[in-house]
């Protein structure tokens, strides 16, 4: 099965449409019918249905196309890593959410590429379901997320236990010297979606049942300029918090009468890359 054809597939599937398929590949129309009628006849099934203006997929197109997207992820994976062999004395390939590389790896990755330039990182930031599948898949050798996983291949440990800290912008005064589970609760809070380690839910419980939050965001990341120049609170993990506060920019609230959990990071590598994630991150 020759990886073009499978290429072309994708690109057809996305564009559903030839012409403009052949202009994405820089090749002739003819030759993406081609591709795709080889590509059908070694399958045995049809991959699309055509019609005079487009084409879309078929049944056992879309079942296929989730095979093709990992042979073609492996594929540029594999020949990304044979091309490294001769020029880097490690290579590594780092996944991780973007809050974690924020608030630890950041500075760690920094001095290990000053320190070692003959080492290769290729570094991707996602959402952990993909980063778990991709490890899984063999497409990366270590992800930093915030659920474990156990498999007999990957080498799963706490990374980092962060605590959480609620802030307001340095302005917002009005809870300097704390604050009651009662009185946030009428507050204009901004909920960051920690769906993980159940987090998410005990935040939403300080709250009323079913209360609706007028800004919800699914990275905490992205939360802080939402906060700044405001009277507006969420919780931030301490470590990310923490550069924002000596800033001067975000103030921490002392909480009166209740406690926030402790959010665990996974470190999660493949047996093979143990050493090396031991090197640079343990």
């Amino acid at each position: 099965m020759d990886i073009e054809s499978i290429r072309t597939f994708l690109a057809l599937a996305e564009n559903k449409n030839y012409t403009k398929t052949a202009d994405q590949l820089f090749v002739a129309q003819s030759t993406v019918t081609n591709r795709i009628n080889e590509l059908e006849r070694e399958l045995g099934f049809r991959l699309f249905e055509r019609t005079n203006r487009r084409v879309s997929l078929t049944a056992e197109g879309e079942r296929f196309a989730v095979y093709a997207e990992k042979v073609v992820e492996l594929t540029d994976a594999s020949l990304a890593e044979m091309s490294a062999i001769p020029r880097y004395e490690r290579y590594l390939r780092i996944g991780s959410t973007d809050s974690i590389y924020e608030g630890h790896l950041a500075p760690i990755i920094l001095k290990h590429r000053n320190t070692h330039p003959k080492d290769s990182l290729k570094i991707t930031i996602g959402l952990t379901d993909h980063l778990l599948e991709q490890i899984q898949d063999d497409l990366l050798d270590v992800v930093f997320t915030y659920r474990p996983i156990k498999k007999t291949s990957l080498v799963c440990t706490i990374y980092k236990q962060d605590e959480l800290v609620l802030v307001t912008d340095s302005a917002n005064t009005k809870y300097r010297d704390g604050i009651s589970e009662n009185e946030l609760s009428p507050e204009r809070y901004l909920m960051c979606n920690f769906a993980l380690q159940d987090v998410g839910q005990y935040i939403r419980k300080l709250f009323p049942k079913y209360h609706h939050f007028a800004f919800e965001i699914d990275d905490c990341m992205k939360i802080v300029p939402y906060l700044l120049n405001r009277d507006t609170y969420t919780f931030l993990p301490q470590d990310m918090a923490r550069p924002y506060i000596e800033e001067g920019r975000l103030l921490a609230i002392p909480l009166k009468d209740f406690n926030t959990p402790v959010i665990n990071s996974y470190i999660i590598c493949r047996k093979a890359a143990e050493e090396i994630c031991r090197e640079i991150f343990l």
